[in-house]
């Protein structure tokens, strides 16, 4: 029953968390980044003349080779294609978390409850992921197969988790990385080498693939971040950079790890040595990312480590407090110490309601937290520990108030959209010059297909490329930052900008060639 309940459990999870909380989101992370991507080298004359996609990081993944092959083969377009192998693998992950919490001595019900109270997701505080990705990116593959390899090992059953974490590694390696250290100390001393065979074919498949990666920008392993380069990241992205981090997000960080190693001292006794080894060396690694990221990058200034950013590593942090948290409340419960196990459930609840907890509470959160805690004991004394978990789907969104993501997706901006994709050259190029830092920009160059002259969100890939974070400063400087002036429409004709489009407040004298509640387009004269 298991071994079928635990799947199933673990699809329905998945598609809760798909469709309820957190819930999932469409180009307006980071798939505005990859999205144009994926259309361009589908079809190389699909904005061609957009900065975004004429070098793609891509070389190291076979998150485009996936996708590709998959549009080909089922004629769905790459949002359903992505979305389908999201949910497929959000499942994969709640699989692995039902794994671990087994492997720690629980049945298949507190199991599925504490797979549930972790995937509720956090936000993290500092590097900028998440513990569940709203979005269809490489990462968010990767992590929830990770999980899986983690619970595998935890049953100890290494040769699937080696295929699972080889297939993380073909979607996005820096998130293995991680596991792959812990997993090769573990199946060393056990002398298990068959899980090395599909990660070692994994490798040498990835290093194929970017070595006949057309187009794909070269990305440098070793060299120095000179000055100039330091100033883009530090600007666009300085999430990388701990020095720039408010001294709230290292004490809130090591108030998760006493979190954690006080649940830990409730369940030692019931998680054997393998599921061990990550529950609690991922997280060391997650802090000792900090120290690490601080010499390597803000002193070396080495190369890589923008593209590597292993403070990433502190999602394992959050993910393991959550998760150990969780069983401890499911021991406690199994024991019979109903306030206990309320306490160790409302930690395991925390994050999702506050995802810093050294900032300013909301009594309407607490209150949430308060009461989904005691519905997931109040769940195990009558031995309905999944409702619980469904329970906590649905109050955290609408009681808690808690919204992941605000809404890029407007009438005015589909109209837009839909109006360039059939009255303009698909070589045209836009400039949306009064938008500032908004996010629709990466929403109309995915959904219109017409190349943006520059937007901010494109430009958190100076991590990548050098001679990109180059162009879109230039860009940027030229013609965002100094905000919309319309003396300045003269002189975009000769930086190859063929439209531009400003908010209705800037309307200008002329007739305009489209205009609507949100969004007012001008064609720049030659």
């Amino acid at each position: 029953m298991t071994r079928i309940g635990a799947p199933a459990a673990a699809l329905a999870l998945a598609l809760a968390s798909f469709f309820l909380f957190p819930g999932h989101t469409w180009l307006q992370q980071d798939s505005q980044i990859w999205t144009p991507m994926l259309e361009h080298l589908r079809d190389p004359a699909v904005l061609r003349n957009d900065i975004l996609v004429q070098q793609p990081h891509v070389g190291f993944t076979l998150y485009d080779e996936a996708a590709l092959a998959l549009r080909g083969i089922s004629g769905l377009g790459f949002r359903e294609v992505l979305a389908l192998q999201q949910i497929a693998f959000r499942a994969c992950g709640i699989w692995g978390l039902i794994l671990m919490a087994t492997a720690a001595g629980l049945e298949l019900g507190p199991a599925v409850l504490v797979a549930a109270l972790c995937s509720l997701g956090v936000a993290i505080a500092g590097p900028a992921v998440f513990t569940v990705e709203y979005e269809p990116t490489p990462r968010a593959f990767a992590l929830p197969l990770v999980l899986l390899a983690i619970g595998l090992t935890a049953h100890r059953r290494y040769l699937a988790a080696g295929i699972a974490a080889a297939c993380a590694f073909l979607y996005h390696p820096p998130t293995t990385l991680g596991f792959l250290a812990i997993f090769a100390v573990l199946t060393f001393r056990r002398r298990q080498w068959r899980p090395w065979i599909p990660l070692a074919l994994a490798a040498a498949l990835l290093a194929f693939a970017a070595a006949h990666q057309a187009g794909a920008a070269q990305q440098p392993f070793w060299g120095r971040i000179g000055a100039p380069q330091e100033q883009l990241q530090r600007l666009r992205a300085s999430y990388i950079w701990i020095s720039a981090w408010p001294p709230r997000f290292i004490v809130h960080h090591l108030l998760l790890a006493a979190a954690l190693a006080a649940a830990w001292f409730r369940i030692r006794r019931h998680v054997p040595a393998e599921l061990r080894a990550f529950v609690l060396g991922l997280p060391l690694l997650g802090l000792a990312s900090m120290p690490v990221s601080w010499l390597l990058l803000e002193h070396a200034r080495w190369v890589l480590m923008p593209q590597l950013q292993p403070m990433r590593l502190l999602l394992f942090l959050a993910l393991m407090m959550q998760f150990v948290a969780a069983v401890a409340g499911a021991h406690a419960a199994l024991a019979r110490r109903w306030w206990e196990a309320a306490a160790w459930f409302a930690v395991a609840c925390w994050l999702p309601l506050q995802p810093v907890v050294t900032e300013p509470y909301q009594w309407r959160r607490v209150a949430v937290l308060l009461l989904v805690a005691a519905i997931a004991a109040a769940a195990m004394r009558f031995r309905v520990a999944p409702l619980a978990g469904a329970g906590a789907l649905i109050l955290i969104p609408f009681a808690g108030g808690v919204v992941n993501n605000p809404q890029l997706h407007t009438p005015e901006l589909r109209q837009l959209s839909d109006w360039a994709a059939h009255s303009t050259a698909p070589d045209a190029v836009f400039l949306f010059s009064d938008a500032g830092r908004s996010l629709s920009l990466g929403v109309f160059r995915s959904e219109a297909l017409r190349a943006v002259y520059v937007d901010w969100k494109g430009g958190g890939q100076v991590n990548f490329n050098r001679p990109f974070s180059e162009e879109w400063w230039r860009r940027w400087s030229a013609t965002m930052a100094p905000g919309f002036h319309p003396t300045d429409i003269p002189k975009y004709a000769a930086a190859g900008i063929d439209y531009i489009v400003v908010q209705p407040q800037h309307r200008l004298p002329d007739p305009p060639l489209f205009s609507n509640a949100g969004y007012v387009v001008y064609k720049v004269p030659n």
